[in-house]
Parts: structure tokens; C-alpha cells; sequence
């Protein structure tokens, strides 16, 4: 049998037996009552899987695993760099926490449907607050710790939580961000009132309580009796969770419980190659949904050990944070963004603290969040000898779109490409009339409906919305937002968000091809690349540089080097003739580079302060660096 045939075979059969296919996948999860079907179609374009059946997400995440007699197995591992704490939880003593915590919510009313929000660090009382809402039934919405007052207080308005649960601050390298002011001002400013906050005193901050309303968390915790796990429907929500909108209003994307369980526990075997019991390690935040995911749900519900990590991949302390936690835990995969290793990259391009540890057990590197250009896959695929697996998916869709099924049947790896859809994914590549174009050809990337179980089923009271942003535009098609092209071995390149194509004198080039180009430089440890307006060609390219540590050569001699990189591997069409060096890049806090600010700023454009930005004072640094250049406000 060929390499990928395995694959091929069952992709097929996700899209031409979908029926058997998926009731197949979910007879791995604990049912209280089996569904009698996979798919209900009966209202196109919203589909719902697994009509008629219930469970509980929390059960099959912790009790039931305990129940099969691996209780003592490790469950979660937290490391924390940031306080010096590493703490160990087997299922039983995570069940055991996450009852109390449910019972203690439950004591305040707290019931099926009902929803919760979650504004705290990566501690192990975020994925307890998780699981606990999920053993009661509620509808949990994390919202990343530290985020901005007004945009906590949208999500309140949108939501509207009876509850949240809190902690008093987030730990970041040199400083202590106090979490309860903001809360305290997010509630000032929302129109709903939640009728209670019960908030984690952390000894690095302690916060003032409001009588009536907060609730300190060990004290009201402590005790009480354990709660049950309450059936849900498979097609109730799990959890919301919101994601930026072009509107300044945030699209709360919904996650059901009986998909999602089923996507979940199918992708840590066959995509990453995971056994029960063995360490996994995602480096991500329970705020985004990569967290969610494959922090908490995932593995746990696999059976897996799962590290939680307070802490960054540089800086606490050093560019070797990563390996140490890979070596200390014996973790056999990492998942994190590609962002994260452009940064020990440019700390350490020699991996000089790589060879400080010892990384016998670990066997793969998966990445997402951002494109993983092939400089960076390259740099980390000559440091660590392991398969580098780039692969995609969204907020939106729960889990991969594309990759490459490692525990299935893996394929040759594409520096560039994200290989293979997922089951259930028929993709395709459009042009603007909404025509396929042929293999190679760029254009807008979508997904034929229905998508595939564990994806978003609508957004939270917003149908009509989710409709317009997803579905109006190709009929018949899941919107992904994204731009790329297949080649003609079916495998997928996501090249950049579509709003990144730039039109230079009626030519649609896309952005990531000239930062792959970038990236390829020697000195060059980080890059983008932006449209900017142009009076005779509509638009241009512009290119930021970060460079790698201890750079020394002129910068106008790096910028030299990549115009004419870009020329040379391009072409002149392109008609990339500029580039600055910036010491940063201006990033969410989940990693990805904020170029369509970036370009109002060159552009000279007024700008709204995207509310996930990491450090909002990167924004002058950019806004000082284009001046020379003839860009930004003069």
C-alpha cells in the first residue's frame, strides 16, 4: 500500500458515507443516549450533528476514565516558570477538585444552559472552571485574563453570565497584571449584571471584594459536595467563545458537546499521533481555542497528560524555556505557533540552549495559529531532527481544517503547505465569481457544506450574522476567510488572510509568498509584509524585519538583500522595493502578527486599538519606523 493511501481511502469515505463514518468515530465517547444518526440536514446551511444524543462533556473528559481504573494516571501538569510551582493532578484528583468547584457553582444557582465566564491565567483552576461548567451543563465563555474592561464588558452584554469566575492577577515576566480592576470596570460597563464573582486570590495580588456580589474562591470552594455530571443534549452548546469582528462587535462562535467530543478524540490519535498516557504539551492560553481544545478537552478526553504552561518561550527565563519543559516532562509532542519558535530563533539562531536538555522522548512539533513559513520549519526541523507538522484550522472550526495525519498515515511533509483535508473537509479554492480555479492558482479557500463535526453549528444569538459572515458570500460554502492554493497532489497552501491579497497594477499577489522570501534571509528572524496605497498601481508592498540577535550588518544592506531576493524569486511584478527594520512586530496575544493595523498606519488611516493586541506600545515603535521611509502620519 502507498504512502497515503490509508488516508485517502477514509477521507473518501467521510464525504461518501458520512452517515456510518462519524457513528463509527463516536462509539469511542461515553453516550447517555447513543445518537440514532450522524447528521441532521433537514435545515441547510445550518447542520447539527448527532441529533437524539446525550452526554456529558466533563464525564468523558475525567470520570469516565477513572471509572475504567486510571485514576492515578497523571492528568494535568502545570508549570509555571513565572512562580517557580510545578504541580501534578492524576483524573481522580481532577475529577475529585472539579466536582467540588461544580458543587460550589451549583450552590449559586448555576444549572444547564446557564452561562458562565471565565477570566483568569493559565492556572489549574481555569480548567477546572471549564470541566466544572461542563459537568453541570452551563455554557462557559473563556475570556483571555487581562483583557481590556470595554472588551470584557461587550462579552457580558452578549452573553449575559449569571457568574464569573475569576483570578485576582496573570503573572507576565517582570511585572504582575491585576485582573479585579478590570473586572470590576467591565461590570461598571456593561449592561448586564452578573449576580456573582467568585475570584482565586493569587499571593502575587490580592483583590478587594465587593460585598454581595464576590465571593472569595477557596473559602466558598472548600467543602462543598461534589456535583454530578448532568446529560446534555449533543447539540447543546459546550461552550462560546468570541472572536474578533470587522464590525468592533465580537462574533461569539458556539461549540457543542457531542461533536466536539467526537473530532477531539479521533484528532489525538490520527493527527497527532497520540497514545493514553503519554504527555502531550500544548503552548497556547485556555483564552484562545487552541486552549480549549487541546490544553483541556482534547487530551483529556483522550486520556492523555496534559501541560498546562504559565510561562513564555522566551524570557522565563531564557530561549531554552521550551526545552526544558519537553525534557523535564518527557513530552512526546509540542503544539504552539509558529511565532513562538521565530522567537527563540532570533534568541538563539545557533540553538545553543537546545543542546543543554534532553529530548529523547519527544517525536513530533505541530504548528498553527499563523502560516509556518519554511525558514522557521527548516530552522526547526535542523534543531530538533523531529517531523515538523504545519497544520490549519480556526476559532471557528474546533479543529484542523488541513494537516498531515501522523498517527494515521503520515505523508511527506511540504515546507509551505498544511497538507491534507481533514475528514469531512471538501475543500476547494474559488476565484471572485466563485468559480474552482485550477491547481496552483491562488484564490479564496472554502470548505463545502456541512462541515464536519465539532465546528461552529452558528454564532450566539447572532444567526442571521453568521450566515452573512460565513455562507452568503459561496453559497453552498463554508467562508474560511483564508487565501491559498492546491497543487495537484491535493495538498493545501494557506498563503494568507484574503483581505492580504494586494492588487499591484491589477496583479493579485499574495503577502505570504514575499515573507517566505524574507524569511529566508540570514539575518532575518521575523518578517511581514503589507499592502500600502499607491497612487499609480492601487497598492504596494511594504516589509517589516526583525532581525535575528547580534545582527551587526547595515541595515540598508539587509533591505538591499531581500528587494532583491523578492525580485529575483518573484519577479518584478511584485514591485517590492522597500522594507523597514523594527526591533518588534506588533502581535495579538495569541501570536499573530496585526497586519491590517500596521497598514492603516502606513497608510496614514485612523486606526481602532484591536482589543487582543500583546503590547499596544509597538504601535508607536512601527508608526516611527515608517516615517523615514516616507509612510505614516507626517
Amino acid at each position: 500500500m502507498a504512502t497515503g493511501d490509508i488516508y485517502r481511502a477514509l477521507h473518501a469515505r467521510s464525504l461518501n458515507d458520512r452517515e456510518a463514518f462519524w457513528l463509527e468515530q463516536a462509539s469511542a465517547i461515553d453516550w447517555t443516549r447513543r445518537p440514532d444518526r450522524a447528521l441532521d440536514d433537514s435545515r441547510p446551511p445550518f447542520y447539527r450533528w448527532f441529533p437524539g444524543g446525550e452526554l456529558n462533556t466533563c464525564h468523558n473528559a475525567l470520570d469516565r476514565h477513572v471509572d475504567a481504573g486510571h485514576g492515578d494516571r497523571l492528568a494535568l501538569i502545570y508549570d509555571s516558570p513565572v512562580t517557580g510551582t510545578v504541580r501534578r493532578y492524576t483524573y481522580r484528583e481532577l475529577r475529585d477538585a472539579t466536582a467540588e468547584l461544580a458543587g460550589a457553582i451549583a450552590a449559586l444557582g448555576i444549572g444547564k444552559g446557564d452561562r458562565v465566564i471565565i477570566y483568569m491565567p493559565m492556572i489549574p483552576e481555569a480548567a477546572m472552571a471549564m470541566l466544572a461548567c461542563a459537568r453541570l451543563g452551563a455554557i462557559h465563555s473563556v475570556v483571555f485574563g487581562g483583557f481590556a474592561a470595554n472588551e470584557l464588558a461587550t462579552r457580558i452584554d452578549d452573553c449575559a453570565p449569571k457568574l464569573i469566575l475569576a483570578a485576582s492577577c496573570g503573572i507576565e515576566p517582570g511585572r504582575i497584571v491585576e485582573y479585579k480592576p478590570l473586572l470590576d470596570q467591565a461590570i461598571e460597563l456593561a449592561t448586564h449584571k452578573p449576580a456573582h464573582c467568585v475570584v482565586l486570590q493569587r499571593p502575587q495580588a490580592q483583590a478587594s471584594l465587593v460585598d454581595g456580589r464576590d465571593l472569595d474562591w477557596l473559602r466558598f470552594v472548600t467543602g462543598k459536595p461534589p456535583a454530578p455530571c448532568v446529560p446534555v443534549k449533543a447539540t447543546d452548546p459546550l461552550y462560546i467563545l468570541y472572536t474578533s469582528g470587522t464590525t468592533g462587535q465580537p462574533k461569539g462562535v458556539v461549540r457543542d458537546n457531542g461533536g466536539y467530543c467526537v473530532a477531539l478524540h479521533w484528532s489525538m490519535k490520527n493527527l497527532y499521533g497520540i497514545a493514553p498516557g503519554e504527555v502531550w504539551w500544548t503552548a497556547s492560553d485556555v483564552g484562545w481555542v487552541v486552549g480549549h481544545s487541546y490544553i483541556v478537552y482534547g487530551p483529556l478526553i483522550y486520556g492523555a497528560t496534559s501541560v498546562l504552561y504559565e510561562g513564555k518561550p522566551v524570557g522565563t527565563p531564557d530561549a531554552g524555556a521550551f526545552w526544558r519543559v519537553i525534557a523535564e516532562h518527557k513530552a512526546v509532542a509540542l503544539f504552539t505557533a509558529p511565532t513562538a519558535f521565530r522567537a527563540i530563533k532570533k534568541e538563539d539562531p545557533d540553538g545553543k540552549l537546545l543542546r543543554q536538555y534532553d529530548l529523547k522522548h519527544f517525536r513530533t512539533l505541530f504548528l498553527a495559529g499563523e502560516r509556518g513559513d519554511p525558514p522557521t520549519i527548516e530552522w526547526a526541523q535542523r534543531m530538533l531532527g523531529v517531523p515538523i507538522v504545519d497544520h490549519w484550522w480556526q476559532t471557528e472550526t474546533g479543529w484542523v481544517i488541513c494537516g498531515n495525519f501522523v498517527g494515521l498515515d503520515p505523508m511527506p511533509v511540504k515546507p509551505g503547505s498544511t497538507s491534507v483535508p481533514a475528514p469531512g473537509w471538501d475543500i476547494q479554492v474559488l476565484d471572485a465569481e466563485g468559480n474552482r480555479v485550477k491547481p496552483g492558482e491562488i484564490g479564496a479557500i472554502v470548505g463545502k457544506l456541512p462541515m464536519p463535526p465539532g465546528t461552529f453549528p452558528t454564532l450566539w444569538n447572532a444567526e442571521d450574522r453568521f450566515r452573512q459572515a460565513y455562507l452568503a458570500e459561496y453559497p453552498g460554502y463554508y467562508k474560511t476567510g483564508d487565501a491559498g492554493f492546491i497543487d495537484a497532489d491535493g495538498y493545501v497552501s494557506v498563503m494568507t488572510r484574503v483581505d492580504d491579497v494586494i492588487n499591484v497594477a491589477g496583479h493579485r499577489l499574495s503577502t505570504g509568498q514575499m515573507e517566505e522570501v524574507l524569511a529566508s534571509h540570514d539575518d532575518v528572524a521575523e518578517c511581514a509584509v503589507i499592502g500600502v496605497a499607491d497612487e499609480l498601481k492601487g497598492q504596494v508592498p511594504l516589509g517589516f524585519l526583525v532581525l535575528k540577535a547580534g545582527v551587526e550588518r547595515p541595515h540598508g544592506e539587509i533591505v538591499s538583500d531581500v528587494v532583491r531576493m523578492v525580485r529575483q524569486r518573484i519577479g518584478p511584478v511584485a514591485f517590492f522595493k522597500t522594507a523597514v527594520v523594527v526591533n518588534r512586530l506588533p502581535k495579538t496575544r495569541s501570536g499573530k502578527i496585526l497586519r491590517g493595523t500596521m497598514q492603516r498606519i502606513a497608510d496614514s488611516q485612523d486606526f481602532r486599538m484591536p482589543a487582543t493586541i500583546d503590547d499596544p506600545t509597538i504601535l508607536g515603535e512601527i508608526e516611527s519606523a515608517l516615517k523615514p521611509a516616507g509612510y505614516a502620519r507626517k
